[in-house]
């Protein structure tokens, strides 16, 4: 739903100019390939993800914000020859029609965008919107999906021939879908969108728990195109704290005898995780964490509830019943409360860049360095350390193997 309502404050600060992203460059990531531009397509363009994500990138940008949450610009990743935030042209799908500057507005009502912001960055937000197209499949489409794949993969390749971009990257930050019927015969939505990116050549990014990429047939058409990928569900919060915790649990030798977990949340993903397939697709991810660290899982389930007031807004509660020496119980409580899109959003922006200039690298297939930011990575391990030590492996390896064109 587009919310009429403005933000308090639409005023710029003081003295400062609206923003334009023409010749500036990113911090920490270097200047590298400033003259080349990549394109990021959205799947769920006006979703509050990635209104926050080219919100974010014109603020970093621009120098109003510094690049808080963005991994990828930190000084590990100076030399990997990622595109600069500067060279990011947005687009994408959305079956909604609220436009961006409006999204924004409405984000800075709920306390997610800073006050005034959607003002500096108006131009930015929608020069985006305008490359927006609609998405589907909507009630009464009558398409195949060999049709629908077709429409959605022309929308790729118009968008990359217009603006002039080296290589668009799609990135799936759209509702959760249920796990599809294996013996539907029709694609689930999120298969669609990655087929269309196959079809169009573009690398893709799974930020949800949906299908996407992951079916035999779509992953080996993605290797035969010489195409990277990356995937699943984005890790923000409850997981994210998980897969710190439970190498602590097995690095100590303590007995993990219980883990349960409660989700409250607002906004679009409490919405769509309301309905119980959406939500057991969403809990697959958070479990198998624990599976893949404990050697088994432990007794306890996770619950979400849908909470509209709280908006973009989320509360997770964790309670972990462990042994320790001579069989002590104890128990562990945490809570994380935080904002799922602001969360989010800096490391959409890493992914694009990552994944983009594995393409540029001549990478192909699936990428679990990548698996740091997700709940169900395609391969690698499953600790957070672990993980991150892999990226910054990755990084060290892009660096290596140069920008392409260069000399040597």
């Amino acid at each position: 739903m587009c919310l009429e309502r403005h933000a308090p404050s639409t005023a710029p600060p003081a003295g400062r100019q609206p923003v334009t992203t023409t010749g500036t460059e990113s911090t920490a990531a270097g200047t590298a390939g400033a003259a080349v531009r990549t394109g990021v397509w959205f799947v769920g363009a006006r979703g509050s993800v990635a209104t926050t994500a080219v919100a974010g990138c014109a603020a970093v940008t621009a120098g109003l914000h510094p690049p808080t949450g963005m991994v990828a610009e930190t000084a590990p990743f100076a030399g990997a020859h990622l595109p600069a935030l500067s060279s990011l042209v947005f687009g994408g799908h959305d079956t909604a029609s609220c436009p961006l500057p409006k999204r924004a507005e409405a984000l800075t009502a709920a306390g997610v965008l800073p006050h005034g912001l959607p003002t500096a960055i108006h131009a930015e937000l929608a020069a985006a919107d305008r490359e927006i197209r609609a998405g589907g499949p909507l009630p009464g489409d009558t398409r195949s999906d060999d049709e629908i794949i077709d429409g959605f993969a022309a929308d790729l390749t118009d968008f990359t021939r217009r603006t002039g971009v080296a290589r668009t990257v799609v990135v799936n930050v759209s509702s959760t879908e249920a796990e599809p019927d294996p013996d539907d015969p029709r694609l689930p939505p999120s298969s669609l969108y990655a087929a269309a990116a196959v079809r169009a050549g573009c690398p893709y990014v799974n930020f949800t728990p949906s299908t996407g990429l992951r079916t035999e047939a779509l992953t080996a058409a993605a290797r035969d195109r010489g195409l990277p990928h990356a995937g699943r569900d984005g890790k923000t919060g409850q997981t994210l704290l998980r897969s710190v915790l439970a190498p602590m649990f097995v690095q100590r030798a303590l007995t993990v005898r219980a883990w349960s977990g409660t989700n409250l949340l607002g906004g679009g993903d409490g919405a769509a995780l309301a309905d119980p397939a959406a939500a057991a697709a969403k809990n697959a991810g958070k479990e198998r964490v624990l599976t893949d660290t404990l050697g088994a899982a432990p007794e306890g389930e996770v619950h979400i509830d849908d909470v509209p007031a709280l908006g973009d807004w989320k509360t997770a509660w964790d309670h972990i019943a462990f042994d320790g020496f001579l069989g002590s119980r104890m128990v562990l409580q945490t809570i994380w409360q935080g904002c799922d899109s602001a969360l989010a959003a800096p490391l959409v922006l890493d992914l694009a860049r990552l994944v983009a200039r594995a393409h540029e690298a001549g990478l192909s297939g699936p990428l679990p360095e990548l698996g740091f930011y997700f709940k169900d990575p395609d391969g690698g391990p499953a600790a957070l350390a672990e993980q991150f030590e892999a990226l910054l492996a990755f990084a060290g390896r892009l660096g290596e193997t140069g920008r392409l064109g260069e000399a040597g």
